[in-house]
């Protein structure tokens, strides 16, 4: 194993926790290299915008549910699409807010302390005082539950430790990959803002990542991480129990590689023209409840007639069901 005392965090146990690159991790690690050589070589996440659009929203949703947001993601598509939506105003400008910040991420330098103030601005505007500024109050670190899992490091000593993370992660010879998981828990650990810290330790781990390969910049990694909640923040506190960020270090591995994973499963094979039509069709109804002509035109890039021709034949297949929509026509998939 390799250990590696990281810094001072003055937390509770006001020790210095190390991390391990175990044989699992190291074993991931690896996975994870041969998944992303596998993914770039089949399919581009950059450069696909349909797919670029259905991530990011994806992303946004699963990282804001993790706290609480409770706009579905249909929901989150028609804030994100423009449309008006009958929710909070907090829940509606946390996904505003959100997808401002990850449209933005390619501008962010991750080794930057300014760069992560205006993240957490954005982030946060309109939505906490304090925001994008350190916080000056103590605060105790909760799951989703409530439950509290440590204390965040005192207030006097946030901007030092913040300061020391960022200048390790940039000059620390050990992997990206490896780097961005000790970031993400050492950024929970120390805690420096007064709220937003889960988004946007996560926006950070996936800025980081982008780094190591622009296809992190839209590999919906998060959703992962929501779809294993519950280990998440158990990944988090058991680490706070042992002093050291191994077990969660080795847990984010496992959310990156699974999330690669899903990628490299959900992607098209061969299709015909008429199959590729209805890949984008039924990809567009999974974030959206229905589809109408207009907006088959976009997607497909055809005239009104044509649209109408895929949608009508969509539907003699039993594929899609025919639904009035105000005064016009639109589609949906069947049951």
């Amino acid at each position: 194993m390799i250990k590696e005392t990281i810094w001072e965090v003055y937390t509770v146990r006001n020790k210095k926790p190390p991390f391990e690159i175990t044989e699992a991790a190291l074993s991931d690690v690896m996975e994870i290299s041969e998944l992303v050589g596998k993914i770039s070589s089949t399919q581009n996440l950059s450069t696909s915008p349909i797919l670029r659009r259905q991530n990011r929203i994806r992303t946004i949703y699963s990282s804001l549910a993790i706290e609480q947001n409770t706009l579905s993601l249909e929901q989150v598509t028609a804030v994100l699409s423009g449309k008006r939506v009958l929710a909070p105003p907090k829940d509606i400008a946390e996904v505003k807010n959100a997808y401002e910040i990850y449209d933005h991420l390619a501008e962010l330098n991750p080794y930057s302390m300014d760069d992560l103030l205006l993240a957490h601005r954005t982030m946060m505007q309109g939505l906490v005082r304090e925001a994008g500024e350190f916080r000056s109050r103590p605060v105790g670190v909760v799951d989703n539950k409530g439950n509290v899992l440590h204390f965040g490091t005192l207030p006097q000593y946030v901007f030092s430790l913040m300061e020391e993370l960022i200048q390790w992660t940039e000059n620390s010879p050990f992997p990206l990959l490896i780097k961005s998981c000790v970031f993400h828990y050492e950024f929970e650990v120390i805690h420096p803002f007064a709220d937003g810290n889960g988004r946007i330790g996560r926006l950070w781990h996936t800025l980081l990542l982008s780094k190591w390969n622009p296809l992190f910049a839209w590999l919906p990694i998060e959703s992962i991480i929501h779809d294993h909640q519950t280990e998440y923040y158990a990944a988090i506190n058991q680490s706070n129990a042992q002093g050291e960020g191994t077990v969660f270090i080795e847990f984010m591995l496992g959310i990156i590689k699974e999330a690669l994973t899903e990628a490299i499963n959900e992607q098209p094979v061969a299709q015909s023209k008429e199959e590729v039509r209805w890949t984008k069709i039924a990809a567009f109804l999974r974030t959206n409840h229905i589809i109408q002509n207009v907006d088959v035109q976009n997607l497909l890039d055809v005239s009104p007639a044509t649209a109408s021709r895929v949608l009508n034949t969509l539907t003699k297949e039993g594929k899609l069901v025919k639904v009035r929509n105000g005064r016009y026509w639109a589609y949906k998939l069947a049951d």
